[in-house]
């Protein structure tokens, strides 16, 4: 879930887009010294004790090293030697490109029942208010919904708000790859809800996985719930301008030249979440061949040719989203630029008919899940348009359930 599915803000957003010169000014005058990130301290430690570390007499590579040199490095390692490293080192382990996905999943595991005995601990300390005690039981509870048997976390960070993303289905046999990307409000604790379920990042994409299963059922699917940057807390200031987007799309990126073998991967983005897609479009790799955004306050461009990707860009918007009254501009860094579902724009307008509010996109039953789904399996020309023209599907190849490229 994001702020964005509460009561809208929106004269919040028109006076900070009205007032872009002064905000301008203070940006030039110590208002970044504000901007800053949160404290990695947790998973920058477990790094530099892997660049000390040893195996079997070897140097451990540089955890920054491209996937495919990492990916050979633990190619090269036994099992039993695989499993020191993630014991040793479980959250350099697991969060690193290039290691294997399940390797980085057992490694997360580790991490995460490390960081719930903090918060046990932290949920006794008397130094703590009781605000601060019960934050503390929170994030346990969380962690431990995550610790149950199955899930498969292929990052996990619990510094400051704490970052997630977890795969449903398998990642090295999968035809088809969907990476869902959420806005703003996106932490540990909203990772997954069972009030609007649909609205948080696990229920976006058990809907999404279970959608695409019915729409091919012989196509092997997985979809990553990515939840894997900082997003901005709340409608306001961060949420205007484009600095975790930034953060956002270089991990983006990253995760994506991670994925193991060669299957097509779509993206769907929600909110702010088009945020960090519209500026990781231009790097992309090939394998990345469609980005379907819903409820954007913009893409950071104005229009689909200027993201420069290969990808084909789509876009959606209910009714009744009341992001549709956000200004669609960009001013001295703050709005996100042009509306993705305007003619202008450029972009292939999908149906969200029966989708509801901001938060309504992977709702099951709603024309906006079944077009995901359709995309994500690459069933083209299955998708409803938002037009009765049908343009957004012009120059697409007939329908297919196999879902291979």
């Amino acid at each position: 879930m994001t702020s964005f599915d509460s009561s809208p803000q929106l004269n919040a957003w028109r006076a900070l887009l009205a007032l872009a010169v002064v905000f301008v000014m203070l940006a030039t005058t110590g208002w970044t010294a504000l901007r800053q990130q949160r404290d990695m301290a947790p998973l920058s430690a477990s790094l530099a004790a892997w660049e000390h570390g040893r195996i079997a007499g070897r140097e451990l590579p540089d955890p920054q090293s491209a996937p495919g040199r990492l990916a050979r490095f633990f190619a090269s390692l036994t099992e039993a030697q695989r499993m020191s490293l993630a014991h040793r080192f479980p959250l350099a382990v697991g969060n690193m490109n290039g290691a294997p996905a399940g390797l980085r999943y057992r490694a997360n595991r580790i991490a995460m029942e490390q960081a719930r005995e903090v918060e046990r601990e932290r949920m006794r300390d008397t130094r703590l208010t009781p605000a601060g005690q019960h934050q503390a039981g929170r994030r346990m509870n969380r962690l431990g919904a995550l610790l149950k048997p199955g899930r498969q976390v292929l990052a996990f960070n619990p510094s400051g708000p704490g970052r997630v993303a977890e795969v449903f289905g398998d990642l090295d046999e999968a035809e088809r790859i969907s990476v869902v990307v959420p806005g703003v409000d996106t932490d540990l604790l909203t990772f997954q809800r069972t009030h609007r379920r649909y609205s948080a990042p696990v229920g976006m994409a058990e809907a999404l996985r279970a959608a695409e299963h019915e729409a091919a059922p012989s196509t092997r699917t997985a979809v990553i719930a990515w939840a894997d940057y900082t997003a901005p807390g709340g409608l306001g200031m961060e949420a205007a301008m484009a600095q975790r987007a930034e953060d956002g799309a270089v991990r983006l990126d990253a995760l994506l030249r991670a994925l193991p073998g060669t299957a097509p991967v779509a993206l769907f983005c929600h909110s702010y979440g088009s945020v960090v897609c519209g500026l990781a479009a231009s790097t992309l790799p090939r394998r990345v061949t469609d980005i379907a955004v819903a409820g954007s306050p913009g893409m950071r461009a104005e229009t689909a040719s200027a993201l420069r990707t290969h990808a084909r860009v789509w876009a959606m918007r209910d009714a009744d989203d009341w992001i549709q009254d956000v200004p669609y501009l960009e001013v001295g860094g703050l709005g996100h630029g042009a509306d993705p579902v305007s003619p202008a724009f450029g972009a292939r307008v999908l149906s969200a008919h029966q989708a509801q509010g901001h938060g309504g996109y992977f709702e099951p039953g709603t024309d906006s899940l079944r077009n995901f789904a359709e995309i994500g399996v690459g069933a083209y020309r299955a998708v409803a348009c938002a037009h009765d023209d049908g343009v957004c599907q012009a120059g697409l190849s007939h329908a297919r359930s196999s879902g291979r490229a």
